[in-house]
């Protein structure tokens, strides 16, 4: 039977990392996932308004086969110069792809816009460079959740969003674990209800104990709109998962790909127009597939939307109220 990891965080896989910087007034913030060394990473975008940064640089075939720390940040375009601090401090501690006389860190980003949530930009000099500096500076093997790091300002379609994590040890050993900045288009709770669409996923009481919604959803129900322009264009889910097991590109691609089914599970309506998801896919390499490797990668690809699904959730359940929301926390809904 599967159950979670020591702290049910995405750095139960060993040799992982993760750090975090908000800005209260500004609203928003950075995350950061390293490693003790460099790791194996994929990409899978299926928003429609995605903000990337060295994302090319992950598909199967290309040079690099490892990277040094993914980014993922509140700003929208803004937030990918998060990735420029990281990679300073990447550079000053002699980390990065050798290329002759050169070190060049390897630091993918993904971006959520949080530009309309309540908080002050109107900053001289961009923030985030900093900001990133600081997340990577901070990161270890335990981290806050909820309204912290990339999920610090995030919004769902009724509810403050947040930094989300989970993990699971599957029936073969491996480890599984997710991290999300939940900041979507839909909803990811049960029409007038204090459940989560997340609900038959739960592990213990991790978000709650409420377990599945008996409630109705309305296939006609995503016509939400959230505060800011446009009714609502102000969204993306970003999100990383991760395993302990020895895969290359190409099979963390595919981890990568079927790990949006956890966002489809958890949010309604998800991978609108208005979003940019995208998920990151990382292998550290730690425990070999043995003799049944399709078997096992089956496995891991469907652990790895689980413990996403769950892991929105959490995020969601985790975040508290702030002067400025514009949104109440799932903690303010009545009982």
């Amino acid at each position: 039977m599967m159950h979670t990891g020591r702290h049910n965080l995405i750095t139960d896989v060993p040799g992982l990392l993760v750090g975090n910087a908000s800005d209260a007034q500004l609203k928003s913030g950075v995350t950061v996932l390293t490693g003790k060394r460099p790791f194996v990473a994929a990409v899978d975008v299926r928003g429609g308004a995605p903000g990337t940064r060295e994302t090319d640089l992950l598909a199967p075939g290309k040079l690099v086969e490892a990277v040094d720390a993914l980014v993922l940040s509140g700003g929208s375009a803004f937030g990918l110069d998060a990735a420029s601090g990281v990679a300073d401090a990447l550079r000053a501690a002699g980390r990065g792809f050798r290329a002759g006389p050169a070190v060049v860190p390897i630091v993918p980003a993904a971006i959520l816009f949080d530009l309309a949530n309540g908080g002050a930009k109107d900053w001289a000099e961009n923030p985030y460079r900093a900001l990133g500096q600081a997340a990577f500076n901070s990161a270890g093997e335990v981290f806050a959740i909820g309204s912290e790091g990339a999920g610090t300002g995030a919004m769902t379609q009724e509810l403050m969003g947040g930094l989300g994590s989970a993990s699971i040890v599957t029936e073969a050993g491996f480890t599984v674990g997710a991290l999300v900045a939940v900041n979507a288009f839909g909803s990811v709770r049960a029409p007038g209800d204090r459940t989560f669409l997340s609900g038959p996923f739960e592990i213990g009481e991790e978000f709650g104990g409420l377990g599945a919604s008996a409630a109705r959803i309305d296939p006609e129900s995503p016509r939400f709109t959230k505060p800011g322009p446009d009714g609502g264009q102000t969204n993306t889910t970003i999100a990383i998962v991760a395993t302990d097991a020895a895969l290359d590109k190409a099979a963390a691609q595919r981890v990568a790909e079927i790990a949006h089914d956890g966002l489809a599970r958890s949010i309604l309506p998800s991978h609108t127009p208005f979003d940019g998801d995208l998920v990151f896919a990382v292998a550290t390499g730690e425990r070999q597939l043995g003799g049944a490797p399709f078997e096992i990668r089956m496995a891991l690809e469907q652990a790895a939307a689980l413990c996403l699904a769950r892991a929105v959730a959490r995020g969601v359940y985790a975040a508290r109220p702030a002067p400025g929301n514009l949104l109440p926390c799932w903690c303010e809904l009545p009982a």
